[in-house]
């Protein structure tokens, strides 16, 4: 793809993990670079992941305000919610009865709370490692069922998951969002909270123009994002269903791709 000269944007919504940091979930020096030459040019530079607000502290402190939870919390750097999305109650009983019938992890996320009921579950010390802190554990998720930002269903079996997303879709309709946000986690979230609309909502937080804004992101999740976005851009690792539905593509999260995006693409 040949090279354009972008010079109207304004806003840069971006994934987290596999986009903006690298696999062993730091953040390089020339993408922190990159993102801080952005902003002195007077571009907002924002986040949506999957990850809980609480999370993404460390870099929302860097960079500024985050949408957690694909946008289910819209949290700035001070740690203020400027919005909030709660997954459907009938949304949460029909998830968990259908996932119950599964050998899946299930989790729930309510505020920055990561709750399970095993601890000892194949999944959690990868995800205690990637969220940097441990999860709260209960015996029911009965008293949380009107509170969830996020369920995540979860085990080493790709291939389920994919069935699981594709099941959950047509039960959750008007009610949820399932989507996979990697091949091994299947997140459901409230109709509002997904990177489209996240990106909307930031946008108009911070008085910019949809055409004016740039979406950069790797998993399923982040199409959502690419249709409303100005310009879309797919990190080269990303799956050819993914690529395919950006305008362009970067490089990898091995190569600085969110750095060579901005300077290529934007600035």
């Amino acid at each position: 793809m040949s090279d354009v000269k972008q010079e109207s944007i304004e806003l840069v919504l971006s994934d987290m993990d596999g986009t903006l940091l690298s696999p062993d979930h730091s953040l390089s020096p020339r993408n922190l670079a990159a993102v801080k030459k952005l902003q002195a040019a007077g571009v907002h530079f924002t986040l949506a992941s999957g990850r809980p607000p609480r999370a993404m502290r460390e870099i929302s402190q860097q960079l500024g305000t985050v949408a957690g939870f694909n946008g289910g919390l819209l949290v700035n750097a001070q740690g203020e919610y400027l919005q909030s999305h709660h997954v459907h109650y009938e949304g949460v009983l029909k998830t968990l009865a259908l996932l119950a019938e599964h050998p899946v992890e299930v989790w729930l996320f309510v505020d920055e709370d990561w709750l399970v009921r095993d601890p000892s579950g194949e999944m959690v010390a990868h995800e205690q490692h990637g969220l940097g802190y441990a999860p709260k554990v209960v015996e029911s998720y009965e008293p949380y069922l009107h509170k969830v930002h996020k369920i995540v269903a979860t085990c080493s079996d790709a291939p389920l998951l994919l069935d699981l997303e594709q099941r959950l879709q047509p039960v959750l309709s008007g009610l949820a969002v399932a989507s996979r946000s990697q091949a091994r986690y299947l997140d459901i979230t409230a109709l509002k909270a997904n990177k489209g609309d996240a990106l909307v909502a930031l946008a108009e937080f911070l008085d910019v123009p949809l055409v004016r804004t740039a979406a950069i992101g790797d998993g399923g999740n982040d199409p959502a994002m690419f249709h409303r976005a100005g310009i879309s851009i797919a990190m080269g690792q990303a799956p050819e269903e993914i690529r395919k539905q950006a305008m362009y593509v970067t490089g990898s999260n091995l190569e600085d791709g969110v750095a060579q995006a901005i300077e290529r693409f934007i600035l």
